[in-house]
């Protein structure tokens, strides 16, 4: 809000409190003494100058206002301030309440309240035996804290959607470029691995011919086995798959990239932890092996120490040689782009970590990476113990603060009588309310039940305390709470199914100063419970009291008023929880769209990659697998360095854009890791798995049905995490999706039913947010022919 809108909020509270007071005074015809105007204006003045820095500073504008409107009241006239000790606290604490953390808020409403209890109690006794007006202040206060919570956890929650908002749009636009680089980055991965480790081979071998000549055919066998492995390599480059139940744990890679290098003939060394799946131990690997391909090419047999230790805040990774035997010879030196050291960094960044690289003392080489550990992921800082301990001893100073006039001046003894003042009974009351309101969430049957017990023990506490004010006023009291409650289950009705679970959550946006509530079985007689438990205690009152009315009339009457009240309540819930609903199937379907485009993009990349990747590496890795076949290993290292070479070309057409047309095929199940990508991306915890029995060709409709199937169910992923599990048998395709609730919404179940009654395939739902899709794997006649 801007700072002219922070001064209007006092000036008016001004005018205000000018018209009750002096202004009513003055139209009447009693001119107040000009002492008593120029207290009014210091404190007006005072007041009015906290409350314009109310957002900068909040708790000491509360305690200045509180304080000002408090001396002002003792040489003032009655209602001289009564506007602005009032309206204008009130505004400070709904300040307070969005501007600071819940714990602040309520330590402020409750030493405020005790305060002025102990206040009036220092100036008046316990003489005044109703203390209705305490209790309406109290309950003043307590509505300003809520709302200032409401209205901050709704900024929160605006300001999250627009933050995933702003994280998704982003992603569309960089998702394709994510994937060409990681397509470029693998591809010379690939190629610098294998054919590197082929022209070292062959070399070694052709340099040692006459002396050693079963090296020859050693360096034959491994260059047909190594260009097999590379077009198998090249492949899962292209189409990568979601991950597979028997995939070997990062740490097995690790060991078998390390015992690769060992046959040959590399001297290393390794320790490694165990590492979980994720980005840190893809950039692990990545890392290590670029590493170990240099030591490879330039500095052959040498000795080679590889150190991977994941903990709790970081995961090192380093990788240290020593100098080249005497007498080595680099086969492979000269056969690099130049972009080895680029990748290296590019891929400890991505994983949100660093990378240094340099020659080691003795003359070796080191690279060193620093990646993110255990505790990963951003973890919201706790207010320090010593802070809520001083704002502790703070808020009973000013507790107690208003006692000591009335134990150091004031020596004679405090009436006292034997009865309880109806105002101690209303404040105990309200109390109770507040509390019960807090555990609605924990213990929602017990908190209703409570809030409508309460309600009846108004009456008894008017007669108990000798209460002889408005007799409608006390029961009133316990209508807010009732309804703020009823209007919560609501506004979670409407809102539908939360995204963390399968009960009902308290829309953020409704209500949020307000606990969510879990799905009750009683709740249809819940409005009808609430409304025969205040109309009872209403008419209780009344009767009490006496009255010359009709009961029947009192009966109607307070059932009509208390079954309007929630009504009402009920009905403001029902239309937040409408609207929600309604925001946040417009947000998904944003999200579901930017996705779905985000993913096609990243799907035409791959394809235009891979369209330039079959006419040059591939083609002439078949040539070098013939040739080794044909025993012609001159011939097989020359292939080999034409297959680098047709690398490093592919890699600079792929950066300037020219491997082929632009094309935007549409997505298989080869495409479900971008998705998942994409979803992660976007703040969602999905998880894809893969059994074994998965065929690595389906049939085109049905690989495209499922596809489709997956992006509609993982597009209805809230913030609970999902697994979406493929599994095969001998004529079906299962995809079993977990952690998805609004998978049984109509809209998402529509979307489904279309994509699987195509095929002739089942659609299930079962508790919990699960869904079963079963698709016949018999392909249609002529489905493999049909454009994808």
């Amino acid at each position: 809000m801007k700072r002219t809108d922070d001064r209007l909020l006092p000036v008016l509270l001004i005018c205000a409190q000018a018209v009750v007071w002096p202004g009513a005074a003055l139209v009447r015809g009693a001119v107040p003494p000009a002492s008593a105007l120029l207290v009014a204006a210091l404190v007006a003045g005072v007041v009015t100058a906290a409350l314009a820095l109310r957002r900068a500073r909040p708790v000491t504008t509360l305690v200045v206002v509180a304080a000002a409107c408090a001396l002002g009241a003792g040489p003032l006239p009655t209602g001289a301030t009564a506007v602005l000790g009032t309206a204008g606290v009130a505004l400070a604490l709904f300040t307070l309440a969005t501007e600071r953390d819940a714990f602040t808020a309520v330590l402020c409403v409750v030493a405020l309240a005790a305060w002025q209890l102990l206040y009036n109690l220092s100036l008046h006794g316990l003489s005044d035996r109703d203390g209705l007006d305490l209790v309406l202040t109290s309950v003043l206060y307590a509505a300003a804290c809520g709302a200032g919570l409401l209205v901050r956890r709704a900024r929160r929650a605006r300001e999250a959607a627009e933050r995933l908002l702003r994280r998704a749009e982003s992603e569309r636009h960089r998702l394709p470029a994510v994937e060409r680089r990681r397509m470029e980055r693998e591809l010379h991965d690939v190629s610098a691995h294998h054919l590197t480790a082929v022209v070292v081979t062959a070399g070694a071998a052709l340099g040692l011919r006459d002396r050693r000549p079963e090296l020859a055919a050693e360096a034959l066998e491994f260059a047909a086995e190594t260009g097999r492995e590379v077009t198998r390599a090249l492949g899962a480059v292209r189409a990568p798959a979601p991950s597979r139940e028997d995939a070997p744990s990062p740490e097995e890679r690790l060991l078998d990239l390390v015992a690769g290098f060992r046959r040959l003939d590399q001297r290393v060394d390794c320790e490694i932890d165990p590492l979980p799946d994720g980005t840190v131990a893809d950039a692990a690997y990545g890392i290590v092996r670029e590493a170990l391909t240099n030591v490879a090419r330039h500095a052959p047999g040498a000795d080679t120490r590889v150190r991977v230790r994941y903990g709790d805040t970081r995961t090192d990774v380093r990788v240290t040689s020593a100098p080249p035997p005497p007498g080595a010879v680099a086969h492979g030196a000269g056969l690099g782009g130049g972009r080895g050291q680029a990748f290296l960094r590019s891929r400890a960044r991505e994983a949100g970590g660093t990378l240094t690289t340099g020659p080691t003392a003795s003359g070796g080489w080191d690279v060193h990476a620093v990646l993110p550990g255990r505790t990963e992921a951003p973890v919201e800082r706790s207010v320090p113990r010593s802070y809520r301990l001083a704002q502790l001893t703070a808020a009973a100073g000013l507790v107690v603060q208003p006692l000591l006039p009335l134990l150091v001046i004031r020596a004679e003894e405090m009436p006292s009588g034997g009865r309880v003042s109806a105002g101690v009974l209303f404040a105990l009351l309200v109390a109770a309310q507040a509390v019960a309101l807090l555990w609605l969430r924990r213990a929602p049957r017990a908190a209703l039940s409570i809030l409508f017990g309460l309600a009846l023990l108004w009456p008894v506490a008017m007669a108990t305390g000798g209460y002889t004010g408005p007799v409608v006023l006390p029961p009133a009291l316990s209508l807010p709470a009732t309804c703020a409650a009823l209007a919560a289950e609501a506004a979670a009705t409407a809102a539908g199914p939360s995204p963390a679970g399968n009960r009902p959550r308290l829309p953020l946006r409704a209500f949020p100063a307000l606990p969510a509530l879990p799905a009750l079985p009683v709740l249809p007689a819940l409005p009808t419970a609430a409304v025969a438990a205040h109309a009872a205690a209403a008419t209780a009152a009344v009767l009490d009291r006496g009255t010359a009315v009709p009961v029947w009339a009192v009966v109607a009457g307070t059932t009509a008023a208390a079954s309007l009240a929630v009504a009402t309540a009920r009905r403001a819930g029902a239309l937040r929880g409408r609207r929600d609903r309604a925001a946040r199937s417009t947000r998904d379907e944003r999200l579901a769209a930017w996705t779905g485009e985000a993913v096609r993009d990243a799907w035409a990349e791959r394809r235009r990659i891979a369209a330039g990747l079959e006419t040059t590496v591939l083609s002439r890795t078949a040539g070098m697998v013939a040739e080794a076949e044909a025993g012609r290993l001159d011939v097989t290292a020359e292939r080999a360095r034409e297959a680098l070479a047709a690398m490093r070309a592919l890699l600079d057409a792929v950066r300037e854009g020219e491997t082929g047309p632009d094309l935007r095929p549409q997505p298989t199940l080869q495409a479900l890791d971008l998705l998942a990508h994409q979803l992660r991306a976007t703040g969602r915890d999905v998880e894809i798995r893969l059994t074994g029995r998965v065929p690595e060709r389906l049939p085109t409709a049905v690989d495209l049905a499922a596809y489709h199937a997956a992006e509609t169910v993982l597009a209805a992923v809230g913030e609970e995490p999902a697994v979406l599990e493929l599994d095969a048998d001998e004529d079906r395709l299962t995809l079993t999706a977990t952690g998805v609730p609004r998978a049984a919404d109509p809209g998402v179940r529509e979307r489904l039913t279309t994509r699987v009654t195509a095929l002739g395939g089942t659609l299930t739902t079962g508790p919990r947010g699960t869904v079963r899709l079963r698709l016949p794997l018999a392909a249609a006649p002529g489905d493999e022919k049909r454009e994808r």
